[in-house]
C-alpha cells in the first residue's frame, strides 16, 4: 500500500504494519484528569477523537494490527522517579487521588484508554511507565513475533509520548508515519513543531500525513 505522505509517498505491507495509539487516557484527555492539573485545556486533545476513531474503525475492518499505550505507573509508584513526580508544579501529582482515580496509577479510572478508542479482544494493550512505548516494556519483542516492521501513530501528546515513542521506533529500525490530525498537543506551536522535525532531512524520524490519505489507502486496497 502507499500513502501520500510528506516528505514523500510512504510505502507499507498491512501485514508487516501496526496502528499504534499513545495515551489516549482519560487523566489526559478528559476534565479532571492529570492534563488538566497541569493547567491544560483538555478540550484541544479531545478535538483529535472523531479523526483517530475513523481510522481505527478501517484500520480495524482491514484487518490491521492495533497497539494501545497507557502511561502507567505501578500503585506502590516503584516505577515512578521522584524526579518525574516533582515535574510540572500540578495541583496533583502523579499517584494523588483526584476525580476519576489516583493520577496515572494502572487500573485506576482516569488511567483507562476514552470509551470512543477503547481497545478490543486481541489488540494489544502496553503500560509503559516512561513517555516512550519502548522504555520498560516488552512492546518489540511483542512486534517483533510479529514480523512488523512499519508503524502508524496517533494520539497524545504530540511533542512529549507520541515524538519520544517514534524516535524510539526509529533507533529500533522501524518506519513511522504519524497522522497529523489523529494526534495533538495542549500547544498548537509545539506539534507543529515537532510535525516538521520529525519529517525533516527526508524523514530523517518518519513521515506524517493526514489521517483521509491512510482511509484512501485502504479503500484503494479494498
Amino acid at each position: 500500500m502507499r500513502i501520500e505522505a510528506n516528505p514523500f509517498a510512504y510505502e507499507f505491507a498491512l501485514k508487516d504494519t501496526a496502528l499504534v495509539l499513545i495515551d489516549m487516557q482519560r487523566d489526559f484527555i478528559e476534565p479532571g484528569g492529570f492534563g488538566e492539573t497541569l493547567g491544560n485545556d483538555v478540550s484541544l486533545l479531545e478535538a483529535i477523537v472523531p479523526a483517530t476513531k475513523a481510522a481505527l474503525a478501517a484500520w480495524r475492518k482491514a484487518g490491521g494490527l492495533v497497539v494501545h499505550t497507557r502511561e502507567a505507573h505501578k500503585a506502590d509508584l516503584s516505577d515512578c522517579p521522584p524526579a518525574k513526580r516533582s515535574r510540572g508544579n500540578p495541583s496533583l501529582r502523579i499517584g494523588d487521588e483526584g476525580p476519576m482515580g489516583r493520577i496515572l496509577v494502572a487500573g485506576e479510572p482516569g488511567n483507562q484508554i476514552i470509551d470512543a478508542l477503547a481497545p478490543v479482544e486481541g489488540e494489544i494493550v502496553i503500560d509503559k511507565p516512561g513517555k516512550g512505548m519502548f522504555y520498560a516494556t516488552d512492546l518489540h519483542e511483542l512486534l517483533q513475533q510479529r514480523g512488523i516492521t512499519h508503524l502508524l501513530f496517533g494520539g497524545v501528546t504530540t511533542e512529549v509520548c507520541v515524538q519520544t515513542s517514534m524516535r524510539e521506533a526509529n533507533d529500533r529500525g522501524y518506519d513511522g508515519l504519524l497522522l497529523e490530525d489523529c494526534t495533538e498537543s495542549y500547544f498548537p506551536a509545539f506539534k507543529a513543531a515537532t510535525l516538521d522535525m520529525i519529517r525533516a532531512q527526508g524523514a530523517i524520524v518518519g513521515w506524517t500525513a493526514p489521517s483521509a490519505a491512510l482511509l484512501a489507502a485502504l479503500n484503494h486496497a479494498a
